[in-house]
């Protein structure tokens, strides 16, 4: 899971499953389109986004090849 701020929810975190994001736009705010069809507005750019991204993947295919 990487974790997020939504836009407006002052102090309040929340965990994604990455997984679940199809698209990620950068408005002025970064829109995270999910594959349930939600769309997030969070604090985050789409540069921590997608490297929060990257880095959760490779701890998960780090932690596979360790088996």
């Amino acid at each position: 899971m990487i974790v997020l701020h939504r836009l407006g929810h002052e102090g309040g975190e929340l965990s994604l499953n990455p997984d679940l994001i199809v698209t990620i736009e950068a408005h002025p705010d970064s829109v995270i389109t999910l594959s349930t069809g939600t769309k997030m507005v969070v604090t985050e750019t789409l540069e921590e986004i997608t490297d929060a991204v990257r880095q959760w993947r490779v701890g998960i295919l780090g932690a596979a090849l360790k088996l």
